[in-house]
């Protein structure tokens, strides 16, 4: 079977991999760009543990092909902190102890990251439903959300 040449950007750099036809963009981060963080959890966009963004549209990379980036800018957790200096959602996280295992947190950090884009000022209501598909098993997500409306306080300035 042939393999497509994929040139993409991933987290601001120029890349390129070769995949195959059927290969999610989930394995192509993983097995060909050794982009490890975005986890497989359910295979069929259920559980947010893949979730990437794609020219800032939120996604389940697991539903997404692999030839699907070409010329696409995609955005995993690897590229959420600069250099040292952790995003203020993963600097939140951590104070506010929003993590246990940690396989659903970098899909939760992109969906958050995702939603602050979209709004800076959501209400708990708007986090919770915007989080509703990304599932952890560990938190009870309470804590999940005091860190994000504190990261949208401190990056509105409030």
């Amino acid at each position: 079977m042939a393999k497509h040449h994929v040139t993409t950007t991933v987290n601001g750099d120029p890349v390129e991999y070769l995949c195959e036809s059927e290969q999610t963009l989930l394995d192509c981060l993983r097995d060909e760009l050794d982009l490890i963080g975005a986890k497989e959890g359910c295979s069929s966009g259920d559980c947010g543990a893949c979730s990437v963004l794609i020219d800032g549209r939120l996604v389940c990379s697991c539903l997404v092909l692999g030839v699907e980036a070409e010329g696409k800018e995609v955005e995993t957790i690897e590229g959420m902190a600069q250099g040292d200096e952790l995003h203020p959602l993963q600097r939140k996280f951590l104070e506010h102890a929003a993590l246990q295992c940690g396989i659903c947190t970098p899909g939760v950090l992109i969906a958050a990251k995702a939603l602050l884009a979209k709004n800076p000022d959501p209400t708990e209501t708007q986090v919770r439903y915007w989080l509703a598909g990304n599932l952890c098993r560990c938190t009870g997500y309470d804590k999940i959300v005091r860190a994000v409306m504190d990261a949208a306080a401190e990056m509105r300035g409030a």
